[in-house]
Order: C-alpha cells, then sequence, then structure tokens
C-alpha cells in the first residue's frame, strides 16, 4: 500500500502562470465556431449499438477523478507501492472553461473512434509544465507526416485549421486500438444499409406490391413508371387507392418481420458490439451465454472489456515528461466506481459466448 493508502489526493495551490500561447495560434484556437464533428463520426453515431457504446464509456471517463502519485520501492514485499500527493491545479477543470467531463468525454470520444486524440498547452507553470489545456477537434487536425489509419509516434507536423502549431505545445493521446472508423468500416457499412432498406420499407403505408396492365392499350416503360409513382404518392397521402378494370395490384408475399430486416440488423448489432470491445448485453443486445447478477458486475465488465485501454492511455500520456515532472504519474480514481480495489487488476476472462449453432461465432 502506498502511504496514503486509498485516501484521494488534495490539490495542490497553483503557482504563477505563463502564457503558452499568442498571435495567430491563440486566435485559432480560441474560434470555437470554427470546431466540427467529423462527418464519419456522425455518420457511425446514427447507428444505436455504436452511439449506445461510445455513450456508455464516454460517461465513465468523464465522472472519473484524477490522482497523482509517485513510486516508491518496498524491499519487504519486493515491488513498487503508490506514494499519492497533492494533485496539480488543472486535474479538476484540465480547461478553466469547461468542465472536465466533457473535455475527458471528448477525448474519448476521439480515441474511441480515430485512435488519437489532441489537447493544447494554454497556459504553463512558472516551472514550465503545463498548466491549462484546450481541447481540439480531431476533425480541425492535420498531420501531413502521418495520415492513418494506424498511429505509432507523435506528429511532428501538427496543422490546426491550416494553421501550424508548435509541437512542444500540444499533448497528443494515441490511443493502442485503431480507430472505430478505421477498423469497423465494414461492419457499420453493412448496419448502415440495412437500417437504410428497413426505413425504405417503413416509410410505405401498405405493403411492397406491383401494378400490372390487364387489359386496354399497352403502356410503354414511361407510362408504367408514372403509374408507379402516381400509386407510390398517392399511398403516402392516402390508405385507400381506386384502379380502372384494365390494371391490378398485387401484392409481394412477404411478412413484415422480412421487410424489417430484424434477424439481420441483429447479428449486425452483435459485430459492431464486437468492434467496440462492448459486451453485448450492456447493448441490450440479447445473447445466451451471459448471466450478470448486478449491476456491480455490469461496471466491472464495461472497464474492463470496454474502457480500460481508454483508461490507460489518458493517464500514461498525461504521465509523460511533457506534463508532468519526471517520477510523477497521473491515474483515474476508480475506487467508487469499482467499488473494489483488487478488480483492477483481475485478468481479463472473456464470458461465455455463444456457439456456432446459433448462426455467431
Amino acid at each position: 500500500m502506498g502511504l496514503f493508502g486509498n485516501r484521494k489526493a488534495a490539490f495542490a495551490v497553483a503557482p504563477e502562470i505563463k502564457g503558452a500561447a499568442s498571435g495567430a495560434t491563440q486566435t485559432a484556437i480560441n474560434q470555437v465556431y470554427t470546431y466540427m464533428t467529423a462527418t464519419a463520426e456522425l455518420r457511425a453515431l446514427q447507428i444505436p449499438t455504436i452511439s449506445r457504446a461510445r455513450d456508455l464509456i464516454a460517461s465513465m471517463v468523464g465522472c472519473l477523478d484524477l490522482r497523482k502519485y509517485s513510486l516508491a520501492w518496498n524491499p519487504d514485499e519486493l515491488e513498487y507501492d503508490k506514494v499519492y500527493a497533492p494533485g496539480e491545479s488543472w486535474f479538476t477543470r484540465p480547461d478553466p472553461g469547461v468542465t472536465r467531463n466533457l473535455i475527458m468525454s471528448q477525448t474519448f470520444s476521439d480515441l474511441f473512434f480515430f485512435g488519437r486524440s489532441f489537447w493544447y498547452v494554454t497556459a504553463r507553470y512558472s516551472t514550465g509544465y503545463p498548466s491549462a489545456f484546450r481541447y481540439l477537434p480531431i476533425a480541425n487536425i492535420e498531420t501531413p507526416g502521418q495520415i492513418g489509419p494506424q498511429f505509432f509516434q507523435p506528429s511532428e507536423v501538427i496543422e490546426f485549421n491550416g494553421i501550424e502549431l508548435d509541437p512542444a505545445n500540444v499533448v497528443q493521446f494515441i490511443s493502442p486500438i485503431m480507430g472505430l472508423i478505421y477498423q469497423g468500416s465494414r461492419a457499420i457499412d453493412i448496419a448502415t444499409r440495412l437500417d437504410d432498406s428497413a426505413r425504405r420499407f417503413a416509410m410505405n403505408e401498405i405493403s411492397a406490391g406491383y401494378l400490372q396492365q390487364r387489359g386496354g392499350e399497352p403502356m410503354s416503360a414511361d407510362e408504367l413508371s408514372e403509374l408507379a409513382a402516381a400509386w407510390s404518392a398517392a399511398r403516402q397521402r392516402n390508405a385507400i387507392g381506386a384502379l380502372n378494370e384494365f390494371v391490378e395490384w398485387h401484392e409481394f408475399s412477404s411478412d413484415p418481420s422480412k421487410l424489417q430486416l430484424v434477424e439481420s440488423r441483429q447479428f449486425a448489432s452483435l459485430e459492431l458490439a464486437r468492434v467496440a470491445n462492448i459486451p453485448p448485453y450492456l447493448l441490450g443486445i440479447g445473447v445466451p451465454g451471459y448471466t450478470y447478477q448486478n449491476a456491480q458486475q455490469a461496471r466491472q465488465d464495461l472497464y474492463l472489456f470496454g474502457a480500460k485501454p481508454y483508461l490507460d492511455c489518458i493517464q500514461e500520456t498525461l504521465s509523460m515528461d511533457n506534463v508532468l515532472p519526471r517520477g510523477s504519474h497521473v491515474e483515474f480514481d476508480l475506487d467508487d466506481y469499482l467499488g473494489d480495489n483488487d478488480l483492477i487488476n483481475t485478468p481479463l476472462v472473456e464470458p461465455a459466448v455463444p456457439s456456432a449453432e446459433n448462426g455467431m461465432t
């Protein structure tokens, strides 16, 4: 155990702060009206499974406190103990203009979708270490030296809205997991197409079918198209239609469950849960083999299988020498969230999954 045990760290009083950005750079990052959300992210968030997975982890990341510690060798246990110390003033609000919940949630969101995120240092202590940050949306960032989709090192050339930033003033978070937009592109495309198909059928007042001419002068292809379009448009306004003696309506032999593609969309949701590394039951997907009893178990599963890589990425990045003095570390306070410290280091054990007999692997 560390010197302070499980006590939460107090916060230090900030020393004198010096500016970290000026001129065109400061103006660019202050123009919030230019901040954007990437089109690919908006498209993915239209899928309820992805939206739910993102919101679950974002709500967890945003609610956790930060605390500071150093490592001290324990000769009796032959391991390092964590010695907790007063935290930095920015631990409560890294960006003084917004809540910690917002900046942490947005940072996770960029890591989740694109595999990296960026903070700009807006102020520094008299020691030269950062005292305030500004979150920079990934959609406004370009790194000509690294275009992805996998990122291996911090970028040496960073442009924000076309203005080159000093890399020394940028904290770059690089996820160990490739962004969902890249590794899940096919699964997202399939789910989107299935939803579009179901939407088209849901817009019809009556079942799909076809009109067949039984008599009179044969109509041309254009005339048949106009007839079908007029019939479809009329059904959008009124469920009752009228046809003359030469035209008949025939309904396709298909039931609503097939038209709404229920099974296909359910399987697509399961695939997206796998891509997002979220246990399907947390997303409301019924999968045999999962037997969970309480909310505490659900929180632990969300942490172990979904949030842990992103939490590790954020806290290890904020522990680097360009943010804190060497020997100081940052971690998220998981004690209250998980309820049991021992579970934080529990080896990952996958829950039971359905067999191939159920059509899922």
